[in-house]
């Protein structure tokens, strides 16, 4: 693919990173965004860093940011970066807009946008893809990687893989993103309890109170998956049954084994706290949320996803940011003895 016009149809913190990434290779790249996007890149342009100290810079002048969804009309890859919830929205806008043919990428979180953007996008070229590592939004157009990890996508568009290694991005290609996508749910569950926690992520995964709600909910989503015939894909370097293992190790034990396995910037903190600290609906009902409907449809509890599901849609009515509860507020075994 010569020369393609990508627009990146969701410029927050996942969108302004892997975007920024692209542009800073030479490619011609749209963010689409809110217009409070909008107003901070045209004024600061883009600082990318990553937890190893890498930086790249990016002047004003050379970062076109719109708020309208008229400029995905140019676009030959247009890479989804949108929260779940505003998936449905926002495929609409790019069929109403979009010409026929061009690759539509979702690099979301949770497990059901990929069908969603193809029911409505019958005429261009829809695949998943998965963002394993966390970025954190520092403002001022400064956004930092604080873990590891390498993208996926499907395997069955390697065009789209090639132009991302390109751009010196890593990338891993699957034939079954939707295990993947799975896999990625369990390690997302921690989202939430970061963001109800208040805590930067490595604090927080240091206190074995905070990982033993954590590995319930994981086991929990394991049980439910069994039941349900889903496969949950390996993300990282550690395979999913073994998630809830490796979090009720005691403290120096797990130091020991993360040491290796779990490398955490201090920087980083879940994007659920950033939606929380910024008065945004978070995506807790793709997450905690999606363990929950999935054990409904089978006949199965999950009441320690539930419990924090129904933490966090407390925290969003209240609009305070983070409730920095203790972890003995959260937990199902400490109010039930």
């Amino acid at each position: 693919m010569n020369h393609p016009q990508i627009v990146i149809a969701g410029a927050g913190t996942i969108g302004c990173y892997l975007g920024g990434l692209l542009r800073a290779a030479g490619f011609s790249v749209t963010f689409w965004g809110r217009p409070r996007m909008q107003t901070e890149l045209t004024q600061f342009g883009l600082t990318l860093t990553d937890r190893d100290g890498g930086k790249i810079q990016l002047a004003p002048g050379s970062v076109r940011c719109v708020s309208e969804p008229a400029a995905v009309g140019e676009a030959d890859v247009i890479l989804v970066t949108v929260k779940s919830g505003a998936t449905q929205e926002i495929a609409s806008a790019i069929a109403e807009h979009a010409r026929p043919g061009v690759w539509v990428v979702s690099f979301q979180n949770g497990v059901g946008n990929v069908a969603i953007l193809k029911s409505v996008l019958t005429h261009q070229r829809v695949v998943a893809g998965m963002v394993p590592f966390n970025v954190v939004h520092l403002g001022s157009g400064a956004f930092h990687r604080a873990t590891g990890g390498e993208l996926a996508i499907d395997e069955s568009a390697p065009e789209m893989a090639a132009l991302l290694r390109t751009a010196g991005v890593a990338v891993n290609e699957h034939p079954d993103m939707q295990a993947v996508a799975w896999g990625k749910l369990l390690i997302n569950l921690n989202n939430a309890l970061n963001a109800l926690s208040g805590l930067p992520l490595a604090e927080q995964l240091a206190d074995l109170r905070w990982r033993r709600i954590l590995a319930d909910c994981v086991a929990e989503a394991l049980k439910v998956l069994d039941q349900s015939g889903i496969t949950a894909g390996r993300v990282g370097p550690v395979a999913p049954r073994l998630l809830p293992v490796l979090m009720r190790l005691p403290n120096w034990l797990f130091r020991r084994v993360a040491r290796r396995q779990l490398r955490i910037d201090p920087l980083a903190r879940s994007s659920m706290w950033e939606d929380l600290e910024r008065g945004r609906v978070t995506e807790i009902d793709y997450l905690q949320g999606a363990v929950v409907e999935a054990a409904r449809k089978v006949g199965l509890a999950a009441p320690v996803n539930a419990r924090v599901q129904e933490l966090v849609h407390r925290a969003e009515a209240e609009k305070k940011g983070s409730p920095r509860l203790d972890p003995s507020v959260v937990s199902i075994s400490a109010r039930n003895p």
